[in-house]
């Protein structure tokens, strides 16, 4: 089986392609810019990475003339559409309809091509931080602009696949955590812990669903041979749902036992409620894959962050 797969150099699409590439998938991989400009840092590390999985073809963003030329090669069984625009995503000036139009530039026509090579379907991913999407406090509200810009995407795309009759799914993301993360949260945690410092945690108040990156890959192979076989539908897959101040507990004690650090942790009391008090997938992963490995995963976070 064949996979169109886009915005693989992302910390998600890495896992993704990997885990497809696991599963039996031949991954190609088209990417924004060329892969001489990913030089520095963990995305190019991860383009690295990527290309012991995958195909790469550069300057390949969604919709071009050359990604319209790759999609005209034909053979694809399924479009697994990850990329989106992300930009400063927590910005309230994020640009919503210069998302939309990048996310779906193109996207008539480029089903039409793909099409007319076999494809049997297209996987787009969505956030729990989209309006309607997950579980939490009503109304469902878009967390940001950046979470707007990927519900319109959404909705889009699925009126695009419906006007042709393509098996069509959504995969929604909570928060990862994992190797090759971007420096978020917890990279945060583990640099403070390396100096020797308490971490504090600003928000332990917020509810939300933070997964094992390997795990939400795995779970994204199994969804895609599912949209593959005309199911389509929709996964909301889930991991830990808890307070941040309890994942920030969890996290210490597993780096704590493997890493023989202190990882001491202070519990602010929390006066930023600015976002949803809680959002967290329905879709218990664990339940969904077989022969994940909880403690390998925790070890593979460990030695990510032991160098």
């Amino acid at each position: 089986m064949k996979v169109l797969l886009t915005g693989a150099s992302s910390f998600t699409g890495y896992w993704f392609a990997r885990a497809l590439c696991d599963a039996g998938f031949h991954v190609v991989a088209p990417l924004r810019a060329s892969v001489d400009n990913y030089r520095e840092g963990v995305r190019a590390e991860r383009v690295r990475r990527l290309g012991e999985v995958a195909e790469i073809v550069g300057d390949s963003p969604f919709g071009s003339e050359r990604f319209q030329e790759l999609s005209k090669a034909g053979g694809f069984d399924l479009l697994c559409h990850h990329a989106a625009r992300v930009g400063d995503y927590r910005s309230a000036d994020f640009d919503i309809t210069g998302a939309l139009a990048e996310n779906t530039h193109n996207l008539r026509c480029v089903l039409d091509i793909l099409g007319k090579g076999g494809l049997r379907g297209l996987i787009l991913t969505g956030s729990v931080f989209e309006q309607d999407e997950g579980a939490g406090e009503q109304p469902l509200v878009a967390f940001s602009p950046y979470g707007l810009s990927k519900g319109l995407t959404a909705d889009v795309v699925a009126h695009r696949c419906r006007e042709i009759g393509l098996s069509h799914g959504k995969f929604v993301i909570p928060n990862p955590f994992g190797p090759l993360e971007e420096p978020r949260f917890c990279a945060y945690l583990m640099r403070t812990w390396k100096k020797g410092e308490v971490a504090r945690v600003n928000t332990p108040d917020y509810i939300r669903d933070n997964i094992h990156v390997s795990l939400l890959a795995t779970s994204y192979a199994k969804f895609t041979e599912r949209v593959r076989t005309g199911v389509g539908g929709k996964l909301n897959p889930s991991g830990y749902i808890e307070s941040q101040g309890a994942f920030a507990s969890r996290f210490a004690a597993a780096m704590r036992a493997r890493l023989n650090l202190a990882c001491d942790l202070e519990l602010g009391i929390q006066t930023d409620f600015s976002e949803p008090m809680m959002r967290v997938n329905t879709d218990a992963a664990t339940r969904y894959v077989e022969g994940w490995d909880e403690m390998q995963a925790w070890d593979e976070v460990a030695s990510a962050y032991a160098v």
